[in-house]
This record gives structure tokens, sequence and C-alpha cells, in this order.
């Protein structure tokens, strides 16, 4: 009897968060698992939970050079992945008054080109595996930009752009590509807010995983999205933001003179 080999991952940003309860839910399926995050210790203890199923691939993703190393080890030990999450991520939040352009870059290179790098490295590992599917963690700014996010409304939309051209170029390759573009997730919530909009870690990377076998190619969910636009209108003070709506001026804007 043939039996049917076990599909291969490759998460990034599996130490914590949703990634690291998303590992959980591949790893329940008995999938192999390619484990990346900058700390080891979480990789280890993963690993040791579930021996034979785990291969730990610790390392800086903003260095492109540990990028390929990661490939290659991959590449040495399975020959080929099957799919690809890049999941791993951060934020900074900007303060107008005191701009600091160093923020910016270093959310651009944690959230753009860590997985620009990714992708270069999982591309030639996918076109060998076994319906290969590339996952990219985008965000919720990538509809609506939000106050003090500018480094993180810079790098996510960026992904998105990446992942809608890229899927173009790699159709012939029958690589297939999903965007999702969650919210976030265990927050505390105002005791206005409906229960509903309560999201574990837990919960979203079971409903993400489970949805993810259906191949879309746009995962998005409003309900993670909606904890972040609740307190809007509570802020009568603030700019009011509505979703592809321009912002308007309240004073015509000053014209340069000649």
């Amino acid at each position: 009897m043939n039996l049917k080999p076990p599909r291969r991952y490759w998460l990034t940003g599996t130490s914590n968060g949703i990634g690291a309860a998303l590992a959980e839910e591949i790893l329940k399926t008995g999938a192999h698992l390619a484990a990346s995050s900058r700390s080891l210790a979480p990789l280890e203890a993963l690993s040791q939970r579930y021996p034979g199923q785990v291969l730990v691939v610790a390392g800086d993703l903003t260095n492109g050079q540990r990028v390929r190393e990661i490939g290659e080890q991959i590449a040495k030990e399975w020959g080929s992945l099957d799919t690809m999450i890049l999941n791993a991520g951060t934020c900074e939040y900007v303060d107008a008054n005191q701009f600091d352009a160093s923020i910016i870059e270093h959310i651009v290179r944690t959230n753009l080109l860590a997985s620009s790098y990714c992708i270069e490295a999982a591309r030639p590992l996918l076109r060998a595996g076994t319906a290969p599917h590339l996952v990219g963690m985008a965000s919720l700014v990538t509809w609506l930009p939000l106050p003090r996010a500018e480094s993180y409304n810079d790098s996510k939309p960026g992904l998105r752009h990446l992942f809608e051209s890229l899927r173009i170029e790699v159709a012939p390759e029958n690589i297939e590509m999903t965007i999702v573009s969650p919210g976030l997730i265990d927050i505390p919530l105002s005791n206005d807010a409906p229960e509903h909009l309560d999201w574990s870690t837990d919960n979203a990377a079971r409903y993400l995983f489970d949805m993810l076998k259906h191949r879309p190619l746009e995962l998005s969910l409003p309900e993670l999205l909606m904890p972040v636009l609740w307190p809007l209108p509570q802020k009568p003070s603030e700019t009011e933001l509505e979703i592809d709506k321009r912002m308007e001026r309240d004073n015509p804007p000053i014209e340069d003179l000649p």
C-alpha cells in the first residue's frame, strides 16, 4: 500500500503569536515543518513535542545570506517544499512629532525585504514540491492606513503588491498564492464591543489553517479587522477614517506663489 508522504511546510515567525499557533495546527496533521524565528529555544521546544516532524531553521531573515543557507538546508534535508507561509513580521509606531526614518527602514526590512529573501529561497523548492502553495500575511492596513503606523503602512501594502505581481509570473509554475489580511488578535476590547470580535490566537490559527486548504486567492478576515476599527467612532476628536474614502481638508490648500 502506497502511503501519501507528509506535506512539507516552511513557516516563518514561528516562536510566538499566530505563528506558534499555526505551527501547532500544521504539526497536528502529521505534516513536516521547517520552523523559522530569531529565537532558537521555542523552535527546539516545538521539535521536542513533535519528534521527527520539525526541522529547526532559526535565524535573522533580514540577512539574505542566512535565508539562502536555510533554503539550502531545506533542500538538503527534504529536496523540495510544498507550502511556504510568510508569517514573520513586526510593528513599531511612529511619532510624527519625532519622525525617525530608521524605524521605517527597520520595519520595511523585516516585513518586506525578509519576505522577498524567503520567496527567492523557497521558489525553486516549491517548483519541485507537490501542489505548491505560497502564503503571505498582509494586513488590514492594506485597506486602511492607520495613524502612527506609517512604517507598517509602507511594508504590508508592499508585500501585497509583491504577491499580486508575482502571482502572474509564477502561474506557469503552478505555484498557487494566497494573501491573508487578518486584523489584531488577542487585544483588549471595550465593554461596548461585540463579544464575537474577541479572537484568540488559537482560534484564529485554526480558522486560517482550515481556510488555507481551499487555496483562496485572498483570505480576508473582517471579523479580525473590526476590533481595530471599533474605537474610531468613539474618538470624535480624531480625523475621520473611512475605507475607500479620501480625507478631505477643512480649509482650502495653500497655493504656491509664483
